[in-house]
């Protein structure tokens, strides 16, 4: 196992756990530090976030979870329903594109703007006339370095604004401007960059600021306007996330990760299968790097004229298999399977969608809903994991220190110091520094957290087995992909940034909204009688302005906990939209949620160590999964573990069982709840305690996560 070496000691006793309903669990003085060193860092519970409920009264099991990456498999579906597999790592002769030859032509020529920057002098101030000249004269002089944007003084006269931005049209074309926010609500700025689509000077084509879209301009400049801009292939990998993977393949290539387009990003600890884009590659470069990469492959290379963005998913299937199953009886682990086929689980937001970290991402989000600028940046930059970096920052304020200990992944603080350096204190525009997708998180993250109270709530008085009056539901109109195309304007504009791996979901990084409003609605008495609805079609909105609530009393726990908070839900107290809930359009959910193409069986095996699942690596190569290649990181977890527990594993060599579920879930429901249905464990880390059992040990990003018995 990773990260906490076992004695002899704990190695027998862990044995011994694994069998039915041992004593409980004794810690070692390695785990006490452990403990000891995570006591002051509160981590996110279940009923913190309003998971409290279940949908069968059956008893739970144990079971391991990620014992091996392998024992979760991820294959990401498509908006046509279409598993996505790895099937070949080969690239046919014509995938490679023939690239024109441009000779250079008169545009290049660098003119001189002289005139134009005098001209320029009477619509704005002297500095702004001058930021601009240095512009030009870089663009002109053909600078090998990049051309970084200038931002022109605030102005609150949008007239003034407009006339800038026609003469930049006019008289400088290799320019282009757009509007930004100023220091102050009213007042804003004028940005101006290299139009990477004109030649204003040399290399000036490789200057796109890469901010606005998914991808950037580092691909070919001679490609051919008939074929695909865009690079399309499978993406496997084992133990690695997503952001982690396409890392590595864009150093290689040497293009920036915003290269890249993916519509959901993964599990670190599985082996997963997903469709990425990339801008003007080579399909036999990319197939190149299979022979370097370990544990990443690429294959199945398409030419596509549209880049993929986030949400653009149906779902994803799941192979996961629980090792080390112990139960009353083996009937009563199939009834459990079977209910959770039949009935499905309570889909509740997952841990994952409140973060990690000792402020949850909820708490953030109340106070940006709150207008409370300086909180959140303190939430934000609150000492925890990376306590050091943090911890020096909050007792000497020295951001260029705290910059330099602060890892890059932590994307969020880093853009909040770096605009706190240029910004004292407009803790505002230091919030708004952070990518979109990421920021927006926050807020979205305290709708999750109403909507999982109200679930509960619905749960807990009206039980799972009947829709009742007032209840809000979806209309039979429209199905599974009618849902995917009424993914509003306000989730489109988050998926055109690239997000902090440790904010992201398991499943995928934007919800999709359930049904539209004009295919939802509130439960009558006639359709109670004529048992129109199942519980299938119950919903709950995540709030906004344009959702409506059920007519019975669950409707009031959306307010009420918001009211508890300092929030209005009509209302809002600031003029920041981004921040406003009543801003945000809003969407809904189904509260129940069944397995979709549901398979499970139950195996048995004596080698902990044998992969109990084919991957599509397994399949290509046409071996036997007990001869896959693993990752260098499987290889030292293995090489890790005490040699007297190694050693009593495989001299024991005892029959275990182990259960083997297939099975697809929307994108944005989370496959830890469908465990949690299963096993009635709560996925809480705070639940560890000194008197309780161990259940399940997983594997998440980076830690070791142990989930024990009696947390419910």
């Amino acid at each position: 196992m990773k990260a906490m070496k076992l004695n002899k000691t704990v190695s027998s006793c862990l044995l011994r756990l694994l069998k039915p309903y041992s004593s409980s669990f004794h810690w070692t003085s390695t785990m006490a530090a452990s403990a000891k060193t995570s006591e002051g860092m509160k981590t996110v519970d279940e009923s913190d976030v309003g998971i409290s409920c279940f949908i069968s009264q059956l008893p739970g099991f144990r079971g391991i979870l990620k014992q091996r990456y392998a024992d979760f498999i991820v294959n990401e579906v498509d908006m046509d329903g279409n598993v996505v597999r790895l099937t070949s790592l080969d690239v046919s002769p014509e995938m490679d594109v023939k690239e024109e030859d441009k000779t250079k032509t008169s545009d290049d020529v660098p003119q001189s703007y002289a005139s134009a920057i005098e001209s320029f002098r009477s619509l704005c101030s002297a500095s702004d006339a001058e930021r601009m000249e240095t512009l030009v004269n870089q663009v002109t002089s053909g600078a090998e370095d990049e051309i970084s944007p200038v931002v022109l003084d605030p102005s609150s006269d949008k007239s003034k604004r407009t006339a800038i931005h026609n003469f930049v049209k006019e008289k400088f074309k290799f320019l282009v401007t757009d509007t930004v926010d100023g220091p102050e609500p009213s007042s804003k700025c004028i940005r101006v960059r290299v139009n990477s689509g004109n030649a204003g000077g040399k290399r000036s084509k490789k200057r796109k600021e890469r901010g606005d879209k998914p991808f950037d301009s580092r691909g070919s400049e001679h490609w051919p306007a008939d074929v695909g801009k865009f690079l399309k292939f499978h993406l496997y990998k084992e133990n690695k996330d997503t952001q982690e993977a396409l890392g590595l393949i864009g150093k290689m290539l040497g293009v920036q990760p915003k290269s890249f387009g993916f519509s959901g990003t993964k599990d670190k600890r599985s082996v997963s299968t997903q469709r990425v884009t990339v801008f003007k590659q080579q399909a036999s470069k990319l197939a190149a790097l299979n022979k370097r990469l370990f544990g990443i492959k690429v294959g199945d290379f398409c030419l596509v004229k549209e880049g993929l963005l986030l949400g653009q998913l149906m779902g994803n299937r799941f192979t996961i298999t629980l090792r080390g199953v112990v139960a009353d009886s083996e009937e009563s682990i199939k009834k459990s399977a079977e209910s959770l086929g039949k009935d499905g689980f309570i889909n509740y937001f997952g841990l994952q969608r409140f973060g990690s970290g000792s402020v949850p991402t909820h708490h953030v989000g109340a106070a940006l809903l709150k207008g409370e600028w300086k909180e959140a940046v303190d939430m934000i930059l609150d000492p925890r994991e990376i306590n050091e970096a943090r911890e020096y920052y909050k007792e000497t304020g020295d951001i260029d220190g705290t910059l330099r200990q602060l890892p890059r992944y932590l994307v969020a603080e880093r853009a909040i110091l770096q605009c706190l350096k240029k910004c004292p204190g407009n803790y505002l525009q230091a919030l708004k520094g952070i990518p979109r997708t990421l920021r927006m998180m926050y807020v979205h993250s305290y709708q999750s957290y109403l909507w999982n109270n109200a679930a509960s709530l619905r749960v807990q008085k009206y039980g799972t087995s009947q829709v009742v009056l007032g209840d809000l539901v979806s209309t039979k109109v429209d199905d599974a992909k009618g849902i995917v195309g009424s993914l509003n304007s306000e989730q489109k504009e988050n998926s055109e940034e690239a997000l902090d791996c440790d904010q992201l979901d398991d499943t995928a990084v934007v919800d999709l909204p359930g049904e539209r409003s004009d295919l939802v609605k509130v439960v009558g008495i006639e359709d109670v009688e004529a048992g129109t609805y199942s519980t299938s079609d119950i919903v709950l909105p995540l709030p906004g302005s344009r959702v409506i609530y059920p007519s019975n009393d669950i409707a009031e726990i959306f307010h009420d906990l918001a009211k508890k908070d300092g929030i209005s839900l009509t209302e809002s107290i600031h003029g920041v939209k981004e921040f406003s809930i009543t801003s945000m359009t809003g969407s809904y959910r189904r509260v129940f949620q069944k397995p979709i193409d549901f398979e499970w069986e139950l195996l048995t095996y004596t080698d902990s160590n044998k992969p109990l699942a084919e991957t599509d690596l397994d399949r290509i190569t046409m071996e036997k999964p007990a001869d896959k290649v693993g990752s260098a990181e499987e290889t030292e977890s293995d090489s890790n573990q005490p040699e007297s527990c190694e050693t009593d594993l495989k001299d024991s060599e005892q029959t275990q069982l182990a259960l083997k579920m297939a099975l697809t879930l929307p994108s944005s429901c989370y496959a830890t709840m469908a465990i949690r249905e299963l096993l009635k464990t709560s996925t809480s880390v705070s639940c560890i305690s000194q008197d309780t059992k161990l259940v399940i040990y997983t594997l998440g990003r980076n830690h070791l996560l142990v989930i024990f018995a009696g947390c419910v």
